[in-house]
């Protein structure tokens, strides 16, 4: 089937439509969301029983650079610097160094491993060297999944600030193979300029965006995430534009924003966290239109062990290495190296050697497919077990809720978290006075068996309440966890 202009859309909406329906039945079953939209795409395609003619890189590379902007804008607008603030030189290294030993391990494996030239080797090393935010955020933010400490925000800043650098060496490495002239002594003057530029534009125009939108004065209530919507895309292009890198941008400018006072911070977090769900179903079918499973199955084999290589040796190379200057142990570590997701980034990262015409692309973009379908596969179904296996998860992670919903003003600093207290749960019997809960925190609700009680200090908790708990954005979070024995 060819694409028309008369058909695109009903092809579109019903692509989208059966996906968001058949995610439901998919997350019971315990199959990853992301790999069921993969899989959509495939079915549709040239090879799958849709028929569907898609083979234009370019396009595909354009919606994937697109889908990524408002993924990492989505996943900054809803990160608090006082989270991230105690991870940020690990996850630093993490997302810069780690990810350059990953892609040079990687690289040089490959080179031995398959018929690649050491460059060739070096640039898939590079491709599938970042870790995917698209996937991180979506599974570790599920409802399930709680982690000790300050592994969730660890994990998310990384997946968050390391595209820039498997985005640098993946250009650096397709200017080495396909542009006569061009040297590696190149990448260290474009290296530093796309950090720095990226980080400094970001921070600007972050602020910047925040006086727009606190002084515009819109008639509209509806028209402020429209008008995001563009100033994103204006972040990224900018950026570009004087040469820094735009993902950093992106990112960074959303964080500035969470930071600062701006109008309607929830109903935007709220908006984009759905528009960032519409971006990553758009990106994964797009990319499984785009591949076509008679070429990949060939280097399955190859893909498989390059795999293998990559979660339990390079991965876990990258991150000791990077973490060795903290404190952290062992099992933290190597459930990072565990979630060392790859997602679609990789398969977007694959179309500049395409479209640069870089001898053995095909070989290159097909095995980074079958790298990204095992990892998906293995890593995101096997989250939960590990962080159990290693003693490093929690019942279940506070979920926050706004009073009655409410946009509230930015001096208002307390959050409504719900609470569920599991079976078997060490607190149960044990009055509120007898917790070590935080000054400033406040049991305000107690729901038991639909029941709702209005707790005082000699209130008993039971196995199974769930608590309505208020208190100070930041570290309180994990200290209320530990007062409640669910760390």
């Amino acid at each position: 089937m060819q694409i028309t202009a008369e058909n695109i859309l009903l092809i579109g909406s019903l692509l989208l439509i059966l996906s968001i329906i058949a995610s439901k039945t998919a997350g019971k079953a315990g199959i990853p969301v992301l790999l069921l939209f993969l899989g959509v795409g495939m079915l549709a395609g040239t090879d799958g029983i849709g028929k569907i003619a898609f083979d234009d890189p370019g396009a595909a590379q354009f919606l994937g650079i697109l889908a990524l902007t408002y993924i990492l804008f989505s996943g900054g607008l809803d990160t608090k610097w006082q989270s991230i603030k105690p991870v940020l030189k690990p996850g630093l290294l993490l997302s810069t160094i780690g990810v350059l030993l990953t892609a040079v391990s990687v690289g040089l494996f490959a080179s031995w491993f398959v018929d690649l030239t050491w460059k060739e080797g070096l640039l898939l090393g590079a491709i599938v060297s970042s870790t995917d935010a698209a996937a991180v955020f979506s599974i570790l933010r599920r409802k399930s999944i709680g982690l000790k400490g300050h592994l969730r925000p660890l994990l998310e800043f990384e997946s968050g600030s390391n595209d820039p650098m498997a985005f640098f060496l993946t250009i650096g490495m397709t200017s080495w193979l396909s542009v006569e002239g061009f040297s590696p002594v190149d990448l260290i003057p474009m290296f530093f300029k796309q950090m720095i530029f990226g980080a400094v534009a970001g921070f600007l125009l972050g602020k910047g965006i925040v006086f727009l939108i606190n002084k515009i004065n819109l008639e509209y209530d509806g028209l402020y995430p429209v008008l995001m919507l563009g100033l994103v895309v204006l972040v990224y292009t900018v950026t570009d534009l004087v040469g820094g890198n735009g993902f950093l941008a992106v990112y960074l400018s959303a964080i500035t924003m969470n930071q600062s006072r701006m109008l309607h911070h929830k109903s935007l977090v709220r908006f984009f966290d759905g528009i960032a769900w519409l971006m990553q179903i758009i990106m994964f079918i797009a990319l499984g239109l785009l591949v076509y499973p008679t070429q990949v199955w060939p280097v399955a084999g190859l893909g498989f062990v390059i795999a293998m290589f990559l979660m339990f040796v390079a991965r876990p190379l990258g991150v000791w290495a990077s973490m060795s200057f903290f404190n952290f142990s062992n099992r933290k570590k190597a459930f990072i190296s565990w979630v060392g997701l790859r997602g679609a980034v990789p398969i977007v990262f694959a179309t500049f050697p395409l479209i640069a015409g870089v001898e053995k692309s095909d070989l290159i973009f097909n095995i980074v497919f079958f790298i990204v379908l095992t990892s998906v596969a293995l890593q995101a179904t096997t989250l939960i077990k590990v962080a159990e296996w290693l003693h490093l998860a929690v019942p279940g992670r506070l979920k926050r809720r706004s009073l009655l919903d409410l946009e509230l003003s930015d001096d208002f600093k307390n959050a409504l978290v719900e609470v569920n207290l599991p079976e078997n749960s060490r607190v149960d019997g044990k009055q509120i006075l007898e917790l070590e809960f935080p000054k400033t925190s406040l049991i305000v609700l107690v729901n038991r068996n639909n029941k709702y009680i209005t707790p005082n200090g000699a209130t008993e908790l039971k196995s199974g309440d769930k608590l309505m708990v208020m208190i100070n954005s930041g570290e309180e979070e994990y200290l209320v966890r530990k007062a409640l024995a669910l760390d």
